[in-house]
C-alpha cells in the first residue's frame, strides 16, 4: 500500500539540500521499540526539509568502512562484539529493522528522494564528498541531519548540523555554545581524545579540557606531532611523547575531509551522477 504525505508535500527545488544520516535517524524508532517506522521516518525528513527550506533532500545509508577497516582493523570492532553477543529475539529484532529501512529507503525513492548507500562506504564519507563539492553542484546550502558529532567535521560557511537526539544545532555563529576549540581545530581535538564510539583510542590521560589546552599552546595536529617530545612531569605528556604516531594514525582515520573520496573509491562517479542530475 503506497503512503501519501498529505502533510508536508514533494519539496520544491531551491538550491538548498538536507543531507540525511539514515541509519543513526531511525535509532529513535529503535529505542521506542518501534519497528514499524517508514512512515515516520519519512515524514520527519520531509518536515525538516520543509523547517530549513532545503528544497532537495539526500538520504544516506552505512555500508561499514572498508578503508578504515584496512589501515586499523579494531575499528568498530565493538559494535561487531555487543552484535554477536545479542539473543535470538534481539537479532530477528534487528532483521526487522534492516528491512524496515530498506523499505523506507525504497519508499523515499519512489518519491523522487535519492538515497545513496555502498557496501565498505560510510555515510560520513558520503556527507563529506557532497559538502566538498557543494559549489559543483550548484547547492547554496547545506543541513547535515545526524546526531553523530563526527559530522561537526563538516560544519563551515552555509553547512550546519541539527541533531534528532539532542533537538540542538550546530553552526558556525553557536559553535562556541559546543566546543572549547575553534572549528579549524575540531580535527586536532578529536585526534588528541579519540573516539570511544568508533573505538578509536585517543592519548591516555588526555580528555577534552586537556586538549584544548595542548591546542591553545601548540597549535594543530601536526604542529603537536612536530613539537614532541615535549618536556614536561605530566605523565599525560609523557603518553602523548610515547604515542605521537597514533595522531597520524588518527587523522587517517577521523579527517572526513582530506580522505573522502579515497574512502568512497570508485562510488564518486555514481555521488555525481546523482546529485548532479538531481540538484
Amino acid at each position: 500500500m503506497a503512503i501519501k504525505f498529505t502533510d508536508h508535500g514533494n519539496p520544491i527545488p531551491n538550491g538548498n539540500l538536507l543531507i540525511v544520516d539514515g541509519f543513526n535517524i531511525i535509532w529513535r524508532w529503535i529505542h521506542a521499540k518501534k519497528y514499524d517506522f517508514q512512515f515516520d521516518f519519512v515524514r520527519t525528513v520531509e518536515s525538516l526539509a520543509k523547517s530549513y527550506d532545503c528544497g532537495n533532500i539526500v538520504v544516506l545509508g552505512d555500508g561499514g568502512s572498508h578503508y578504515r577497516k584496512e589501515i586499523y582493523p579494531e575499528y568498530k570492532a565493538n559494535r561487531t562484539e555487543k552484535l554477536a553477543d545479542q539473543t535470538e529475539e534481539e537479532k530477528q529484532q534487528f532483521q526487522e529493522v534492516l528491512e524496515e529501512f530498506d523499505l523506507s529507503l525504497r519508499t523515499f525513492q519512489e518519491r523522487g528522494i535519492p538515497t545513496l548507500r555502498f557496501g565498505g562506504v560510510e555515510a560520513d564519507d558520503i556527507a563529506a564528498y557532497i559538502v566538498q563539492k557543494r559549489e559543483d553542484y550548484n547547492i547554496n546550502e547545506i543541513w547535515l541531519i545526524s546526531s553523530d558529532k563526527d559530522w561537526d567535521l563538516l560544519v563551515q560557511d552555509n553547512v550546519s548540523r541539527f541533531s534528532t537526539v539532542t533537538r540542538k544545532e550546530t553552526t558556525l555563529m553557536n559553535w562556541d555554545e559546543h566546543y572549547e576549540v575553534a572549528p579549524e581545530m575540531y580535527l586536532t581535538f578529536k585526534c588528541l581524545t579519540g573516539d570511544k564510539g568508533d573505538n578509536i583510542p585517543g592519548i591516555k590521560g588526555i580528555g577534552p579540557k586537556r586538549a584544548a589546552q595542548i591546542i591553545e599552546q601548540y597549535g594543530d595536529i601536526y604542529d603537536i606531532y612536530n613539537s614532541c617530545p615535549i618536556d614536561s612531569r605530566y605523565k599525560f605528556i609523557d603518553e602523548l611523547n610515547s604515542n605521537k604516531e597514533k595522531l597520524l594514525l588518527n587523522v587517517e582515520l577521523m579527517d572526513l575531509v582530506e580522505y573522502s573520496e579515497t574512502a568512497i573509491g570508485k562510488h564518486t562517479k555514481v555521488v555525481d551522477d546523482i546529485l548532479g542530475n538531481y540538484i
